[in-house]
């Protein structure tokens, strides 16, 4: 992108109208990441929860070094609940295996039920094995959005000796805690998966027995490559 695109951007991200903020957050879409951070730096602090959530976000897509120390700072110090879940997602996006302990952290000492949402969700999109007895645990808790994380971030670390423990959720009342398993279980081939996933393609809810029969696919088609 040209200097005077970039310079035009950078005044409007200045602009006492938070519209033209928000505006020219949104154009950074198109600047490469070591253009668009000093520039998306420039509203980490916005008075506007939305801007600096968008903000946040956006560390998380235009990935430079620069975006884990600021992010992790986020997450670790920020006073609103609703920046330091953005800071957690915007961690998993990044895939670095150096977020790790900040969101174990963040899980197990965060107060708010939605920065350990977003801190479970990470672990799985970090696909790091040690985040196993961290996402366990998540199952444990009374709030089910925690479980559906915990379930899907199973699958994607591909945890296959959780699956008689998530197997607990096939007769979940919330049809999105079944979802979430139907869609692990595509990850997680042993025989205790095929028969449930052939279970859940039965269920009452169409989004489940679609997510069942898409996993049941997956888990079939890679037996018959090992086979």
């Amino acid at each position: 992108m040209n200097d005077s695109k970039i310079e035009q951007i950078s005044a409007q991200l200045e602009s006492v109208s938070s519209r033209d903020r928000m505006i020219a957050l949104a154009l950074l879409r198109d600047v490469p990441a070591f253009e668009a951070v000093p520039l998306i730096k420039k509203v980490l602090e916005d008075e506007n929860l939305q801007i600096r959530s968008m903000a946040v976000f956006a560390l998380g897509i235009k990935q430079t070094p620069e975006c884990y120390p600021i992010l992790v700072k986020l997450l670790e110090t920020d006073p609103d609940y609703g920046i330091r879940a953005d800071a957690a997602g915007a961690l998993g996006y990044l895939e670095d295996n150096r977020a790790f302990e900040p969101l174990v952290r963040a899980f197990y000492e965060d107060t708010d039920w939605l920065v350990r949402f977003s801190a479970a969700v990470s672990l799985g999109n970090l696909k790091d094995p040690r985040a196993y007895e961290v996402l366990i645990r998540a199952l444990d808790t009374d709030e089910v959005v925690l479980q559906q994380a915990a379930i899907s971030a199973l699958g994607e670390i591909k945890a296959i000796e959780a699956v008689d423990r998530i197997l607990d959720f096939a007769q979940s009342e919330d049809w999105l805690v079944r979802q979430r398993l139907a869609e692990a279980l595509g990850y997680l081939p042993s025989p205790k998966s095929l028969s449930a996933l052939k279970y859940l393609e039965k269920d009452s809810h169409p989004q489940v027995s679609e997510a069942a029969r898409i996993s049941l696919g997956r888990l079939e088609e890679g037996l018959g490559a090992r086979g």
